[in-house]
């Protein structure tokens, strides 16, 4: 059964589909178009699905002109129609695994995919899934859904699961040159999407089993967490004992081995490393394991929004000022340099609890443009909040192009939580 499909993906002949066009799927989709791939992406939101016929993009690291490339090939379709599943050879999920408020998995987008290509399925797919799981969801979860059909894994149809490791505003590595881990519930699974990914990106890293190919994604990003967590708990010490933890922490990455520099902030953010970690810890749970690491540094890193409140009132104090009534300004809402996603992002719970204190917050984004998700929050331009008798700002996330030299000028006090103001002496800048 494999010989035909195997045959058609290296010769490019096979036609793709990619459930959930984001900031994984449509890059996935371009490099398909790309590679010669007839394309489908299919997508539950009518606002993606318009952008992309008009050859628009919504993603911070695809252009307008990238999309439009790829409908002139004529090889790009974007649709909200399931129905499309039966005709496509291989198809790949991308679609969003959040938290429950109770920090379980939320398997909820990748169940009514799944579900919809059960509906569809037919003999002789590959399907991949590229949204982050726990270590065994793909075979207790995803095969059992699929195999309800009468299909079998392995037999009929092929099942993979190959981690996204996007890195949203990383110019360097990208789609194409990092490399893909691919793991298959039985041996011809991998091989027809280590086929498959080869046909895309530089190099492909097999691995054993869908469950190997799980936890690479999760250890990858537990590990990023955890060490910003001891990143950040090296920032409360550090205040405690007098020490510029940054002056520290630059000292310490001279050494040239057995150290690698993780530097504090205001908190996690983004799709993967607030979330990524409790994937892990909760099937460790399951299996009567305790991740007292990773729970220790979720611990820390939530905690970082208040330390930065904290030190939001300590700024308004050394001038006899409350949070209660004060105008506090944060500069930028997204969650890292560079990007306008507002996901998980720590500003947000900054200026809730800002609010909550009586303050009057606003902000300025140069890279957000949809409205911030904070009753009360206001987007105003820096110039203007300057301008318009600011009592603190607070940097919250270091976007490059902004002038944090006329921000200390201007603003009677300001806060960074990002040591965007590295080296600059002024006794009306507060650190954390």
């Amino acid at each position: 059964m494999s010989g035909p499909l195997l045959d058609a993906i290296r010769s490019r002949s096979t036609r793709a589909g990619v459930i959930g066009v984001g900031y994984v799927g449509l890059p996935l989709v371009l490099e398909l178009v790309k590679a010669g791939f007839d394309t489908v992406g299919i997508d539950v939101d009518g606002e993606r699905i318009g952008a992309l016929r008009r050859g628009a993009s919504y993603v911070t690291d695809v252009t307008d002109a990238e999309v439009e490339a790829a409908r002139a090939t004529g090889r790009f379709e974007a649709t909200a129609d399931f129905g499309v599943l039966p005709q496509l050879d291989t198809i790949n999920v991308c679609v969003p695994t959040p938290l429950l408020k109770t920090k379980d998995p939320d398997l909820s987008c990748i169940a009514a995919a799944v579900d919809e290509i059960a509906r569809h399925l037919r003999a002789g797919q590959l399907i991949i899934i590229e949204s982050t799981t726990w270590p065994g969801a793909v075979e207790e979860f995803v095969q059992p859904r699929l195999e309800k059909t009468g299909l079998r894994a392995g037999r009929d149809f092929f099942l993979a699961f190959s981690p996204e490791r996007v890195d949203p505003g990383n110019r360097e590595w990208t789609m194409r040159n990092i490399p893909k881990v691919v793991g298959g519930v039985d041996a011809e699974s991998l091989r027809m999407a280590a086929a498959f990914y080869e046909q895309i990106v530089d190099k492909v890293v097999p691995v054993s089993s869908t469950r190997a190919a799980e936890t690479v994604k999760l250890i990858e990003n537990t590990f990023r967490a955890v060490n910003i967590g001891l990143a950040n708990e090296i920032a409360l010490m550090c205040r405690s004992l007098g020490v510029d933890v940054w002056e520290a922490l630059d000292a310490a990455r001279t050494k040239p081995f057995g150290f690698m520099p993780f530097w504090p902030g205001p908190g996690l953010g983004g799709h993967c490393l607030p979330v990524d970690p409790f994937y892990l810890s909760w099937k460790a749970r399951q299996n009567g394991f305790e991740g007292r690491f990773i729970e220790l540094a979720g611990h820390v890193n939530a905690g970082m929004p208040r330390y930065v409140l904290q030190r939001i009132t300590d700024a308004l104090n050394s001038q006899a000022r409350a949070i209660n009534g004060s105008h506090v300004h944060l500069l930028g809402i997204a969650y890292k340099p560079g990007v306008g996603d507002m996901r998980e992002s720590p500003a947000l719970d900054i200026a809730e609890l800002l609010i909550a204190r009586g303050a009057e917050v606003s902000y300025s984004d140069p890279f957000v443009t949809a409205a911030a998700p904070v009753p009360a929050l206001r987007r105003r331009p820096l110039e203007e909040a300057l301008a318009g008798g600011v009592d603190c700002a607070v940097i919250t996330t270091h976007h490059p192009g902004v002038d944090y030299a006329a921000v200390v000028r201007r603003a009677p006090l300001v806060v960074d939580t990002r040591n965007a103001l590295r080296g600059v002496p002024a006794e009306h800048v507060f650190r954390i």
